[in-house]
This record gives structure tokens, C-alpha cells and sequence, in this order.
């Protein structure tokens, strides 16, 4: 089985983030889809380890930001790379807050997405939370990222809790 055909299934880059409290974070994400029109729902994976996943399931709700082409790799790493645990990922960046209380990042972003969790799927190493949109907006029409660009063209890599994460052979 050649595991790299994964690499052809079409995904854009996103920040999924959350709250617990006051506290926010967020981290960046490849699988976020539309799953029904109506409702407008959008499901998001996230894997059980992130401090991500601990704020969605407290709160209920979640943010997604499309991310545009253009955004900076230094940018990508503080959301992909780094954990809140560690540092304050919002500290410095343009943010607003949805309607559900989710934290919003709106810097790099072409658009966003604000969801109450409507229900939710145990992976075993992921969840996938399911999110009524309640709130969405158009920011601008930069051009989207989309893992293949991140991948290919700015040598992008997927942190080993990603869901599009393959270990390489003998690696």
C-alpha cells in the first residue's frame, strides 16, 4: 500500500480555536469540511492530546479562520507548532470573539466560521466535533491555503498529532 496517496485528498489550512474560562488557544488544522447545508454544520478533527481538544469539549463551541496563501510559515508555527500550554498563541494577534464565545483569529484569514458543537465522534486518537454555524463572515478574497500549497510549494510539515501525519518508513 503506498500511504503517500493520502497526500492527494484535497484540504485546506485552518485555526480551530476554543476557550475555556478566559483562556484561549487554537491550532492549526487541515481537516475542517461542510457536513450538512441545513443546518450549515462544519466538522473539525482534533486530536485528544491538544489543549485545543480540552477547551472544545469544555466549551461547546469552536472558531474556525480559513487561512490565505499568503500566511507567513512563522505564523503557521506559532498555531501548529507550539503548545498554549507553553505560550499565550493570541498574544499580539488580531482577534474578535463569535457570537458563541469562541475566539476568532481574523489575522491571515480569508474567512471565518463560529459553531456550537452539536455532537461529536470518539477516533480513538482524535474527536470529531461536529458545530452549528452561527456565525460566518467573508473577510476578504485573498487566495486560500491549501495543504498541498503548504506541503509542496512552503515545505510545510504536519506535527505527528496532525490527522494527515505520515510516518515515514524507517523513520
Amino acid at each position: 500500500m503506498d500511504i503517500n496517496t493520502l497526500y492527494k485528498i484535497s484540504y485546506g489550512l485552518y485555526i480551530v480555536s476554543s476557550k475555556k474560562g478566559e483562556r484561549r488557544n487554537g491550532l492549526i488544522s487541515t481537516t475542517v469540511f461542510q457536513t450538512t447545508a441545513e443546518p450549515p454544520t462544519v466538522t473539525a478533527s482534533i486530536n485528544k492530546l491538544s489543549l485545543t481538544h480540552e477547551y472544545i469539549a469544555h466549551s461547546g463551541v469552536f472558531g474556525v479562520s480559513v487561512l490565505s496563501k499568503a500566511t507567513p510559515m512563522k505564523f503557521i508555527g506559532t498555531f501548529g507548532f507550539k503548545s498554549g500550554r507553553d505560550i499565550d498563541k493570541f498574544d499580539g494577534v488580531e482577534c474578535t470573539t463569535g457570537s458563541t464565545g469562541a475566539p476568532i483569529v481574523l489575522e491571515n484569514a480569508v474567512a471565518y466560521l463560529d459553531a456550537k458543537v452539536i455532537n461529536s465522534l470518539d477516533l480513538g486518537t482524535h474527536t470529531l466535533f461536529v458545530g452549528e454555524v452561527v456565525g460566518a463572515e467573508t473577510l476578504n478574497d485573498s487566495e486560500l491555503m491549501t495543504y498541498a500549497y503548504y506541503h509542496d510549494v512552503k515545505h510545510g510539515m504536519s506535527p505527528e498529532a496532525a490527522p494527515t501525519f505520515i510516518r515515514k518508513i524507517g523513520g
